[in-house]
Formats: structure tokens, C-alpha cells, sequence
């Protein structure tokens, strides 16, 4: 199975960790082979990968780590990597035909969530996000997090700002192309993100969810969070 990797943004918020994102190290090793390595355990194949800031240093990066560990790897450039990412899943549309995973280049997951969503049945012109019920659970920073209003099995609602929320997007997606269609039609309206492009699926009804359990996920985004991954990382609980 394909595995598309967003890791087109700036990355702010961790430049006192390095100056590219998905370079910075964690535990010894790149964030972005880290996020890689997990998909590879869960059963992912091959790579597509959407690079935007200083996008030629991190393609560089990546062919040499690719070429040593024997991994295969598709680069997308997305010039206007400064909008929302949804943007940057839709630059890769011309390099993914089929069934893949979706995931961002700064969530660190379970590898047991990557096995679970890789194993997901085909659902044609549908698309399904892992979700985290465990909303209680302030492992991930409640304010910046994507929340989710699920319902018998499907997303009626996501976004950061909705307030009846029952589960936590983790960033992993089994997609079809029907991601595509979604996020054309959504940046069409005005709006660029993936979250957009989920409501717009959840409008025609294909917008499902699978429950991760409760397997360990986080988004490296900032300092606090990237202190919080290693830690459980080394713990081994993560």
C-alpha cells in the first residue's frame, strides 16, 4: 500500500529544534523517518511525499535515507505550500490511484494504528479517519487538536472550533480518490484544508471512522509536544 505524507509547511513552532520540520531529530533520527518507519511496520510500501519550504533540502534528505534503508519514495513539490495542506494532498493526485494512507509528516502514531487503517476494507469513493475517543485523555493539546461529532460509524462534523465533538481526528486517513473530488470541490468553496474537504465527504456521506482504541498517538507540533513524544518514546509506550 501507498502512504502520502504531508510535509510541505514551515514549521514554526519547532524552529528552536532545527530549521526544517521534518528534519528535526527525535530520539536520534529525523521526525519524518520516524513517521516513515511506523507506516513501514504497519504495512506501507511505497511513499508519496509533498514537500513545499525549502522543499529541495528535504528531498535531499529523504533520497538518502531512502537509499540506505531501501524505502521507495515519490516527491510532490507544492509551491504554495504557505495555504492550508489540503492543498498540498491535491498536488499528489496525479501519483496515487488507488486505495492509501494519508498522515502528516509530525503525527506520531502507534504502529498499531498504521496495521489498523492499512487494513481497513475498500470502501469505493469514501474516505475513513482514524478517530481517538478518548477525549479525556489531554495527551494532545486540546485547543490545537481536530475535533470530530461521529454518528453510527460516520464523521457528521470536523473541525477545530466545534464545541458537540466526541473524538479527536489522530491525522491517518485511508483514502480513495474520492479525496480528490472532495478537496476540489471544498477549495472551490474557499476552502483549502483537509478538514474542509472531510466535511464536504461527510455532506455526501462518505466520510467514515474507525476507532483506534487505545493506541497512543501525538502531534509533534511544538515544544511541549515534542518533549511529551520523546519521553514516551523512550518509555517505550509510544
Amino acid at each position: 500500500m501507498k502512504c502520502l505524507i504531508v510535509a510541505a509547511g514551515q514549521g514554526s513552532r519547532l524552529r528552536d529544534k532545527g530549521p526544517l520540520k521534518p528534519l528535526v531529530p527525535i530520539r536520534g533520527r529525523p521526525l519524518v523517518a520516524e513517521v516513515i518507519d511506523r507506516a513501514r511496520r504497519g504495512g506501507v510500501d511505497e511513499f508519496v511525499i509533498v514537500n513545499g519550504y525549502r522543499g529541495g533540502e528535504l528531498q535531499v534528505a529523504l533520497d538518502g535515507m531512502a537509499e540506505c534503508e531501501g524505502v521507495r519514495v515519490t516527491h510532490v513539490h507544492n509551491p504554495a505550500w504557505d495555504r492550508a495542506n489540503g492543498v498540498s494532498v491535491l498536488c499528489a493526485r496525479p501519483f496515487l490511484d488507488g486505495a492509501f494512507l494519508l498522515t502528516m509528516c509530525d503525527h506520531v502514531l502507534d504502529p498499531g494504528i498504521n496495521r489498523l487503517m492499512a487494513s481497513l476494507p475498500h470502501r469505493p469513493d469514501s474516505v475513513t479517519l482514524g478517530v481517538d475517543y478518548d477525549v479525556a485523555r489531554m495527551l494532545n493539546d486540546p485547543d490545537d487538536v481536530t475535533r470530530v461529532r461521529c454518528r453510527d460509524g460516520r464523521i457528521e462534523r470536523i473541525g477545530k472550533s466545534i464545541d458537540d465533538f466526541n473524538a479527536f481526528d489522530t491525522g491517518i486517513f485511508h483514502c480513495t480518490p474520492a479525496m480528490f473530488d472532495a478537496l476540489e470541490s471544498s477549495q472551490a468553496e474557499g476552502e483549502d484544508s483537509i478538514s474542509g474537504a472531510m466535511n464536504t465527504l461527510a455532506r455526501w456521506r462518505r466520510a467514515h471512522v474507525c476507532d483506534i482504541g487505545g493506541r497512543l498517538w501525538i502531534d509533534v507540533d511544538d515544544p511541549v509536544a515534542y518533549d511529551k513524544a520523546e519521553r514516551l518514546m523512550a518509555q517505550g509506550a509510544l
